[in-house]
């Protein structure tokens, strides 16, 4: 064949450098189990217990509220045909791993103490962490919420990381896996720059190995969403982080007071998060950054019925919500959250599974599924990432994972 064009090496190089780019700022989706949710607990009521008791009393909640599949269809908003397959899965997720991700929270849910006595609560949150680790009690993922470097918390938010972290290598010898910092009210990159430089120095004193502090981030201030010069904020806020950064958390309640909405106004479904959320999404895909949605503030006053299934029913709505538009993470604040999470989250991997194992088996097989569908491997890696994040969480067998994923 005759060409024109005598070379393109040159060309063929541009190519290759943009390539490589890109590969450093787009690396490609998290890896990894993701959690369903994060459940945060202010640090003077964390206890060792505190994961089986949550468990435990989201199990009571469960048998009492709805005590059969037509009483939980009815309450979660879930089809019959599939109420009875989903009771069965909450109960037994809720026996045996009722939290996934746990926070001890330092900052919002715990407020501002003196420093002897926040000292004293590290003290206590340390014996409950170490004894909770050699019971095997403690969940896949957990960690420490820390105050904001944005109102001036920040020397009080160093003293406690360091702290813990410190009186944890003295009582266990070690820092045990899945341990995640939240970074909370982000409103300038160099702030989450400055955190950085505090956990490098920490891991250098403490002896830990480096790079094994990372931290998630806490979206809930318009300035990370658009900078103080008019940019997009969270690409800044992820270069800022130099690869420490694992996910980007959405705090409603914050983002909402700082748009100006009543506080009647002020839920995960209004419109002004959707704009926050797929800001979130365009401006972190590829970066291997997990996103998460913020919280529901609905919990029931009391055990009445009434109150227990109102709060139900907005909470689950709210997760099918996120689930809807791509967030699979969320946070829980109570007991009676386990239920509507695990059941919402479990509806959505259940619902219409069939036809989603069946798509996914008939592109490996590299034919049209029965509904005469050929997907592209786009939506074929999203099919297949919902069957990974169904059996991660316990909502599906491992054996409906195609052999190679």
């Amino acid at each position: 064949m005759n060409l024109s064009v005598t070379s393109i090496d040159d060309l063929s190089e541009r190519v290759t450098a943009v390539s490589a780019e890109h590969a450093s700022v787009f690396p490609g989706p998290p890896t990894g189990r993701q959690p369903v949710h994060t459940v945060y607990v202010p640090a003077d009521r964390f206890s060792r217990s505190t994961p089986s008791d949550f468990g435990s009393e989201a199990l009571r909640l469960l048998n009492t509220h709805t005590p059969g599949a037509g009483s939980f269809g009815s309450a979660f908003g879930i089809e019959p045909e599939i109420a009875g397959l989903v009771r069965e899965r909450v109960a037994a997720k809720l026996a045996n791993e009722p939290i996934e991700d746990l926070r001890i929270d330092f900052e919002d849910g715990y407020g501002v103490r003196s420093d002897e006595e926040e000292d004293g609560h590290i003290t206590q949150v340390v014996e409950a962490v170490a004894t909770a680790y050699n019971a095997k009690n403690l969940p896949h993922y957990w960690g420490l919420r820390v105050k904001s470097f944005a109102d001036g918390g920040h020397e009080r938010s160093m003293r406690t990381l360091d702290g813990f972290l410190t009186s944890l290598r003295d009582r266990l010898g070690r820092l045990p896996g899945g341990f995640t910092i939240t970074f909370p009210k982000v409103v300038m990159a160099e702030h989450v720059a400055i955190f950085v430089d505090y956990i490098e120095r920490l891991e250098t004193s403490l002896g830990l190995p480096e790079g094994i502090l990372r931290f998630e981030v806490q979206i809930e201030t318009t300035e990370a969403i658009i900078d103080h010069e008019g940019r997009i904020g969270l690409r800044a806020i992820a270069q800022a982080a130099k690869g420490r950064m694992s996910a980007a958390h959405f705090g409603v309640f914050d983002y909402t007071a700082a748009c100006g909405l009543p506080p009647e106004e002020q839920r995960l479904d209004h419109p002004a998060c959707d704009f926050a959320r797929h800001m979130m999404q365009v401006s972190l895909a590829g970066t291997g950054i997990r996103l998460s949605d913020g919280s529901s503030n609905v919990i029931p006053r009391n055990d009445g019925p009434d109150e227990v299934n109102a709060a139900w029913a907005v909470h689950a709505a709210q997760v099918r919500h996120s689930l809807k538009h791509g967030f699979y993470q969320g946070w829980d604040l109570h007991p009676a959250h386990l239920p509507s999470r695990y059941a919402a989250v479990y509806a959505f991997h259940l619902n219409g599974v069939d036809d989603v194992i069946g798509r996914v088996r008939a592109w490996h097989e590299q034919a049209a599924g029965d509904e005469g569908v050929l997907d592209e491997p786009a939506t074929v890696k999203a099919l297949t990432g919902r069957l990974r994040r169904a059996v991660d969480c316990g909502a599906l067998d491992e054996s409906v994972l195609p052999a190679d994923s």
